[in-house]
């Protein structure tokens, strides 16, 4: 078996794992007292992000470069880093719904990059000059793979909308992975009568979620947290390693180019979500809106800039 026929199987095998997976977390979900499911979903998602990996050293050996020089190389390695941060919160929360969310994105990826390209954007061509740098596997693989770090992040943070959704709460601490709900309103007093005749008035406050729903909403939260606060230093990194290399390439290390002023703009909506975390009054849902559209600034980024086909980084990409 030569190597294109290794990746053309490889990338149609990603997509059917991913598809069965995604079936399996949402079947998971919907019956939990069938945990078979969910740990078979896992296993998918290993094998699919198995599969990625063999067809990206395949595509290693034949380019001669780290494939990451056009869009369906790189879709792929997004989808790689997605399965193996999936993986990393997974094991962090043994929370099923993590691969509720993340597994049709994974999926979607796949599809897009085997069966909506057309062959000449899936076959490997030789780099042009100005990616012929060190610098290629140093940026750009630390950008996408901050890309799909984040992307988990803010899933998570919309599995958390959706959880809560309608319900009074708030979050303690869970910046730190330590803290609980809040209620925002106690029950009425109950009162008990001692044995002199006295009553003693006991407070107790009312949970606004079932004790199963509270646990995989904090949970959620938190992890949405730690996934974006892993996320963002990787996003700096490789700003800066970008900030680097265009220096070295083009005698400025920043000329607002479009993939630029959007890579700034997903760093400033990300550290606005992180400085929400810390803030009095931020807990809940307004982290999480905001961590919400910033998944759909990092498709701009990614993606969106490119369908102008403008700007320095429209190599390889659009035409």
């Amino acid at each position: 078996m030569d190597l294109l026929t290794l990746e053309g199987w490889l990338d149609n095998t990603a997509f059917a794992v991913l598809f069965i997976t995604m079936l399996l977390y949402w079947c998971g979900a919907a019956f939990p007292q069938w945990p078979v499911l969910t740990a078979a979903g896992r296993t998918g998602m290993a094998i699919a992000n198995l599969c990625i990996t063999g067809l990206l050293a395949a595509r290693w050996i034949e380019g001669g470069y780290f494939p990451i020089s056009n869009l369906y190389e790189s879709l792929f390695f997004l989808c790689w880093g997605l399965t193996a941060m999936h993986l990393v919160a997974e094991s962090l929360s043994g929370q099923r719904l993590v691969g509720v969310v993340t597994a049709p994105v994974a999926m979607g990826i796949t599809a897009f990059a085997a069966l909506c390209l057309p062959p000449e954007m899936q076959q490997s061509a030789p780099l042009v000059p100005a990616l012929k740098s060190n610098w290629l596997m140093m940026h750009v693989s630390v950008m996408m793979l901050s890309y799909a770090t984040l992307m988990v992040g803010s899933l998570l943070a919309i599995a958390f909308l959706v959880v809560t959704w309608g319900k009074p709460v708030s979050l303690k601490g869970s910046s730190v992975g330590t803290g609980s709900f809040r209620p925002r309103t106690p029950e009425p007093s109950l009162e008990s009568s001692t044995g002199g005749g006295a009553t003693t008035v006991l407070s107790r406050p009312t949970l606004q979620l079932s004790l199963q729903r509270l646990t995989v909403a904090e949970t959620l939260d938190n992890l949405s947290y730690r996934m974006i606060g892993l996320g963002f230093p990787l996003l700096t990194i490789g700003i800066i390693s970008g900030a680097v290399w265009a220096n070295e390439a083009w005698g400025a290390p920043w000329s607002w180019d479009p993939k630029e002023t959007w890579a700034l703009i997903v760093w400033l909506v990300y550290a606005a979500y992180l400085h929400a975390r810390i803030t009095r009054d931020w807990q809940g849902r307004k982290p999480a809106i905001l961590a919400s559209v910033g998944l759909g600034v990092v498709w701009v980024c990614y993606l969106g800039v490119n369908l102008l086909g403008k700007g320095l980084h429209s190599y390889g990409w659009f035409f």
